[in-house]
């Protein structure tokens, strides 16, 4: 096959991941608000978003970080000098910090299945944004190519992070001031 059938079919598979990865979280963030929500519609939603979760776990997410990865290495395989380019080294540290964000969103899928709620909305919220940063990082690091402007991309994307928190913190003191708003 050629390289950039091989090299396309990658991006497609790391796009429907990454999909995976954002979706999943959100389902988790769901669940968990339906923890507060009074019987029936609690164990009504939480059933939903279980079965919906599952579906995209093992039907969506998992196949398309399985097959991302293998046309990674079939890349990799068809031109080996990636292997010593700077910016690929930083591009795959990327990579297997993806790996360990996908085995801790198992964890909580996990977890989840199992009625077991270890994290709030709210700190789900904040892991959800790690994705985002890792795929700016990685989108960046891919198209840049060049050290020096990987190394800003890099700081710029722990820059583009720090953003992200504050502004899920202000997003909770908005939510928050308008709920406290409607119950009085």
């Amino acid at each position: 096959m050629d390289f950039y059938y091989v090299k396309a079919l990658h991006i497609i598979f790391v796009i429907t991941w990454f999909a995976g990865l954002f979706y999943i979280i959100r389902l988790f963030i769901y669940h968990v608000e339906a923890e507060s929500k009074p019987q029936p519609d609690k164990q009504i939603l939480q059933t939903q978003y279980k079965l919906m979760s599952k579906r995209l776990w093992y039907i969506i997410t998992w196949p398309s970080a399985i097959l991302a990865s293998f046309f990674a290495f079939w890349m990799l395989y068809k031109n080996p000098d990636y292997f010593f380019m700077p910016w690929m080294h930083v591009k795959l540290a990327f990579v297997l910090a993806l790996y360990f964000y996908h085995y801790s969103c198992q964890r909580i899928y996990s977890q989840l299945q199992n009625d077991i709620i270890k994290y709030s909305a709210f700190k789900l919220r904040i892991w959800n944004e790690v994705s985002t940063i890792i795929l700016f990082a990685v989108i960046f690091l891919v198209t840049l190519q060049d050290a020096m402007n990987w190394i800003w991309g890099v700081v710029g994307i722990f820059v583009f992070g720090i953003v992200l928190m504050l502004g899920i913190k202000l997003y909770k003191r908005i939510r928050e001031k308008n709920s406290w708003e409607k119950t009085k």
